[in-house]
Parts: structure tokens; sequence; C-alpha cells
């Protein structure tokens, strides 16, 4: 085959990797906690850039003050711990509820653990205000009802792979994440996505450009062989 067309084919599918991922940035741009992927690239002898592989950006996000006391958020590199049907998850999306049977818990139903009880749910009083300390000790009325978790896995980029748009789960499935050691519980504020929405915005129209580009190529390249091809079958 053609190598103009094998790089321009290869190129284009790198490029579609890279419009699905800009495009997720940019949809979760407004989802509390997201975090937001990106690529290595390399330079091959032929100075086309290509990815080698995507990443997770962990930096964090701005601290919104909300007023809402279940709004949670983590200054710090820790994350909450939670309790899911799959096994324990983790996230730095702190917009919490309380559920119908009085457990702290998130949108999707996951319930924070309490590190003061193996881990198991924080159970509330929904007709009370719930007071969260820096540390993330849960109490109603001056009454200690458990603390949340906060879990900081090492090199969250090679031990922590992404489950939907804010949540993540250990690679190794039998390891567990330490606690954290310098983060700190803020009530009534919320983590923004850490999406840098403009430079996103620049990188989509840079990548749409390449993409049409070796579209144009392969489609040159597709006439230049016709030619070829029809050039040689005329009889000489």
């Amino acid at each position: 085959m053609d190598p103009l067309l094998i790089t321009a084919a290869s190129g284009m599918k790198a490029r579609m990797d890279s419009l699905d991922m800009l495009a997720n940035n940019m949809a979760n741009s407004g989802t509390a906690g997201f975090k937001t992927d990106r690529e290595f690239y390399n330079l091959y002898e032929q100075s086309l850039p290509t990815v080698e592989r995507q990443y997770t950006d962990f930096s964090q996000g701005q601290l919104l003050p909300t007023g809402n006391p279940l709004s949670v958020a983590l200054n710090g590199k820790g994350f909450f711990a939670l309790n899911s049907s799959s096994g324990v998850v983790y996230t730095r999306a702190g917009n919490f509820s309380v559920s119908t049977a009085n457990q702290l818990q998130t949108q999707e139903g996951y319930t924070l653990r309490n590190i003061l009880d193996n881990g198991k749910p924080i159970s509330v009083d929904p007709k009370q205000q719930v007071d969260i300390a820096k540390d993330g000790t849960v109490s109603q009325a001056g009454q200690t009802l458990g603390q949340i978790e906060i879990a900081q896995p090492a090199s969250p980029s090679d031990t922590l792979k992404k489950l939907g748009s804010t949540y993540f789960a250990l690679l190794d499935k039998d390891g567990a994440a330490p606690p954290a050691t310098d983060t700190e519980v803020l009530q009534g504020q919320i983590e923004q996505s850490n999406v840098p929405v403009a430079d996103s915005a620049v990188k989509l129209v840079s990548v749409m450009r390449q993409f049409e580009m070796m579209q144009k190529a392969i489609n040159l390249g597709t006439e230049m062989n016709k030619q070829a091809i029809s050039e040689v079958a005329k009889p000489s």
C-alpha cells in the first residue's frame, strides 16, 4: 500500500481519538470534580506528531462556595473514598445528599465511607444540620457521627483508572489507597472541573484542521494512484 496513504490514514485515526477526548473534556467542563484528559505525543522520523498515550490530569480545579452544607470540596491531593456495588471507588466530586436510608451519598448513590467504622456508611438525621470539620469529621448537634475517609493513592496517573466522568478505581483490584495526609475538607464548597476551556477549544479547531488536511492527502494520493495505473495501462 502507498506509504502516503498509510501515514495519512494513521494520522486520521490518531486525530479522531484526539477529537473524542477533547469533545468529552469540553462536554464535562461544567461537571464538578471532573479531571481533564490529555495526551503524550511523539515525533517520529517523518515529523508527524503521533499520540503515544492518553493520561488524566489530576490537578486541582477551582473551589467554588455554594452555601450548601452537603457540598464538600477537598483542598489537596486526596479523594473521597466511596462504597459502590463493585467495591471501593474514589472521586473529587463532593456534591452529596442524604439517601432515603439517611446515609451520606453521591448523586449516583455511592455512600461515603466512615473511617471510624471500617468503611461503613455515615448515617445522619435528615432533619438536622450536618457539620463537617476540616479533617472530615461529621457531626450533628455536637455529636460525632463518623469521619469521611479521604484516601490519597500514590501516583494517581499510574494507579487509577476512570469510571465514567468523575469516579476512579484502583488498577490493582486487591490494592488499597493510604489515607490522605495533606488534604483539607471544606464544607459549603465544590471543586469545579479542571478543563481549560479556551485551550481545549483552540486544540479542537487545530485537530479538526489536521484531520481535514490528512483527508485531502488521502484523496490526493488516491487520485495520483489512479492516474499512475491509468498511464501504465495505456498501450505504448
